[in-house]
């Protein structure tokens, strides 16, 4: 009888590889180093190949993702938005993680908190963190120095230094209507408030009130100039051509802001805050889909382990400004930080950031939201009726 030769010996693996589809939404030098890490997995490992995909923007990928999920097709892994990655949860799409996490405390315990608490809901693990970012107020280092100001620290500072900055060339601040409402939210939760309370929209709340009126006073005094997320560029373009003097925006616009050339040096603040004050964590999780096989999630664990290696969670740093998700790769971001101190400002107010909202419904909440926002700051409804109008339809949205 003819022996059989063993299958390494043949060049074959004893386990066909399997594919970890993996859809993301960034761009630039991280989406680039997304692929690069893909890349060195694949070549470290023969059991598993994860297949990355950019997706266009976090609005864009939710929109394919669902309608691939419809059509009942679509990726293993996925990176999520943290208003999003609920509503996958509660729609049952995304996969409980725990049997396949077999993590050593001392590993846990190196993560930051609010990053690797944001992925369980009720109980379970659905989440993994990966991006993780905070908002903080960019600002024309050159004309504050040629004033004499200082980066404001509270809301009344705020408002009076975006009054000084303000002349007949340029706004003192640029506020972005984004879809998720998460530059308000900051606004509001810096101020002790909160946008959901016992699980409802809490969008009449005394501290939404008062940031809305803040804006919409600075809106009537000429010094504040209002974007949607569309017009999200021509945002960056009045910034760098000093037609509006500060910006609130993700630490993570950082790198695609140095696309364009300033001819000022660049500040970077943390939000405003009131004593007591928090400002909610912005980025995603990445989340494993329903309908993976049990290999496909092991690889998808192992591939998020490999992302959350101390010299890996420097490199994505480095590449995307994120916030470092483990206290292990502070170390290596030394010289990084060093190199321009600003760049440590998201990093430090982590200190101060808690989780957003974690409602399936919470997203189309937050879009009623943004909506009113601009009902009132462009179409000029009056703070309080743009807010009460949002609460009567995310009520009814329940």
């Amino acid at each position: 009888m003819r022996k059989l030769l063993p299958l390494a010996l043949l060049g074959l693996s004893a386990f066909a590889q399997v594919d970890v589809p993996f859809w993301h939404a960034m761009d630039g030098p991280a989406g680039r180093l997304i692929a690069a890490f893909a890349q060195e997995f694949n070549a470290r490992q023969d059991r598993y190949r994860v297949l990355p995909r950019y997706q266009g923007t976090y609005e864009e990928a939710e929109t394919k993702l669902v309608a691939a999920l419809r059509a009942g097709s679509g990726p293993v892994l996925f990176q999520a938005e943290l208003s999003f990655f609920p509503r996958l949860v509660a729609e049952g799409q995304a996969l409980p993680l725990e049997a396949y996490l077999d993590l050593d405390p001392g590993f846990v315990a190196d993560l930051f908190a609010p990053a690797w608490n944001y992925g369980v809901v009720g109980g379970r693990r659905f989440g993994l963190p990966f991006n993780t970012s905070t908002p903080v107020l960019f600002y024309n280092l050159d004309v504050f120095r040629a004033k004499g100001l200082e980066a404001p620290r509270d809301w009344r500072a705020f408002e009076r230094t975006a009054l000084a900055l303000t002349s007949r060339a340029a706004k003192g601040f640029i506020f972005v209507t984004d879809p998720q409402a998460w530059l308000f939210e900051a606004m509001v939760t810096s101020r002790g408030g909160s946008l959901v309370q016992d699980d409802r929209p809490n969008f009449t709340s005394r501290e939404a009130v008062a940031a809305l009126e803040m804006l919409y006073r600075l809106k009537e005094a000429g010094a504040l100039s209002v974007r949607s997320m569309a017009e999200a560029t021509f945002a960056q373009l009045d910034f760098v051509r000093t037609k509006g003097m500060m910006v609130m925006a993700s630490i993570a616009n950082w790198p695609a802001a140095e696309n364009f050339s300033f001819a000022f040096a660049l500040g970077v603040a943390p939000v405003p805050r009131e004593e007591g004050g928090k400002v909610p964590m912005g980025g995603a999780q990445l989340v494993v889909l329903k309908g993976a096989s049990e290999a496909q999630v092991r690889g998808a664990v192992a591939f998020w382990q490999y992302l959350m290696e101390p010299e890996n969670v420097a490199r994505w740093v480095e590449a995307s400004y994120y916030v470092p998700v483990r206290k292990s790769a502070l170390p290596l971001l030394e010289g990084f930080y060093r190199e321009n101190p600003f760049r440590k400002v998201a990093f430090e107010q982590v200190a101060h950031a808690q989780e957003r909202p974690r409602l399936p419904q919470f997203s189309a909440w937050a879009r009623v939201l943004a909506e009113a926002l601009e009902r009132s700051l462009k179409g000029g409804v009056p703070p309080r009726k743009a807010l009460e109008e949002a609460q009567r339809k995310a009520e009814a949205m329940r």
